[in-house]
């Protein structure tokens, strides 16, 4: 089950290519883009970004319940995308070893990592649902297709 299909995707991805157009503020920009999945995306109670700073991944914008502030490389999801650079979707966050439990509604999640235009880490993107098993392949490659635009855009 996708969070959305491949037309609403196609559509998010202009919208995000607009909102991030000629905009170098990369707090502006996640910000617009964390607004605009949040309130498109299928059954998700948060969308933001985590930006790696000091050796650790530091909430940024979104959109959502409050959320961690700090989350050590490795540790719960975005910390092992974070650590492994990969994707990372879990159907149900409730068997995941080490899973941080911001919101006790959320029931699946998708964290994509955003890179800088050097190839380094620059954060990750994460996205709960209150739904199991609320994202797919399809949600990981439009997911990773907008968060390469905020990387267009964003700069340390």
């Amino acid at each position: 089950m996708a969070a959305a299909s491949q037309e609403e995707y196609e559509l998010f991805l202009k919208q995000a290519e607009a909102l991030v157009y000629g905009e170098s503020d990369w707090i502006a920009n996640t910000a617009n883009v964390s607004a605009l999945l949040y309130h498109q995306l299928k059954n998700v109670n948060f969308a933001g970004v985590y930006r790696f700073e000091k050796g650790e991944l530091i909430l940024g914008p979104f959109q959502g319940q409050p959320a961690c502030v700090h989350i050590q490389i490795g540790k719960g999801v975005c910390g092992k995308a974070a650590k492994d650079q990969a994707t990372q979707i879990v159907e149900n966050v409730h068997d995941f070893p080490g899973h941080i439990a911001c919101d006790s509604a959320s029931n699946s999640e998708i964290v994509v990592p955003i890179f800088n235009q050097q190839g380094d880490l620059w954060g990750v993107y994460d996205f709960d649902s209150t739904t199991f098993s609320n994202f797919d392949q399809l949600d990981q490659e439009y997911l990773e297709k907008i968060a390469g635009v905020v990387l267009g855009q964003a700069q340390n």
